[in-house]
């Protein structure tokens, strides 16, 4: 096993947890988009629906 320098080592975890941030930042930008992209979808399924409905009685 090969000695490390203190420093360097605490830099790569310090980058580790840099990137793991970075991911779940990412993860939650995109949770966002997709819950306001269904929204927008079921409301004009939903409206489609109803004028359908609406023709048929």
């Amino acid at each position: 096993m090969t000695n490390q320098n203190p420093a360097t080592v605490s830099r790569r975890q310090k980058q580790k947890g840099a990137t793991v941030i970075e991911y779940a930042l990412i993860a939650a930008l995109i949770a966002i988009a997709a819950i306001a992209a269904m929204k927008t979808v079921g409301t004009n399924v939903s409206t489609k629906f109803s004028v359908a409905g609406s023709a048929l009685t």
